[in-house]
């Protein structure tokens, strides 16, 4: 068995293809419109329509809430047409319990606030625009990523 069928037991060609529409989509509205397609700011921008704190009425929420909106609603759409025509449309199932997905779900969402941003929204938005913090940011999760995963490989073990 090679390296790549261990790494990818499924095949690596729609990772690549993947990464390729994303990095597509998000350059083209970039280029487009001007604007950085960002979700961790899709989100609290929705909070904007119920959220009356004056974090989500920030001017930058609320006067993009609206083409934000409709960006995910194509993304939702876009993955359900993928996993229609793709996946066959077979149901995924999981072994982990939700309450820690519920609970992983709340320490990524408080992370990207804290970090102005989710890790991919750094990744591909942030290091495509070239933004130094984007940058920064992106070195310490590869960091923190490399460590955790090889204390959790020797503890594991």
């Amino acid at each position: 068995m090679n390296l790549l069928s261990t790494l990818f037991p499924l095949g690596w060609q729609h990772y690549l293809l993947g990464g390729l529409l994303i990095g597509a989509g998000t350059a083209l509205l970039f280029v487009l419109t001007g604007r950085i397609g960002g979700m961790s700011t899709v989100l609290s921008s929705t909070w904007s329509f119920v959220v009356q704190r004056p974090f989500f009425q920030q001017t930058r929420f609320v006067s993009s809430r609206g083409w934000r909106l409709v960006y995910a609603a194509g993304l939702m759409l876009g993955a359900l047409l993928w996993w229609q025509g793709f996946a066959g449309g077979a149901p995924q199932n999981t072994s982990v319990p939700v309450w820690q997905l519920l609970l992983g779900g709340f320490f990524v969402g408080y992370g990207a606030r804290l970090g102005n941003g989710c890790t991919s929204g750094h990744g591909i938005c942030g290091l495509g625009s070239r933004q130094w913090p984007s940058l920064l940011a992106v070195l310490t999760f590869m960091a923190t990523a490399f460590v955790t995963a090889h204390l959790m490989a020797r503890w594991l073990v």
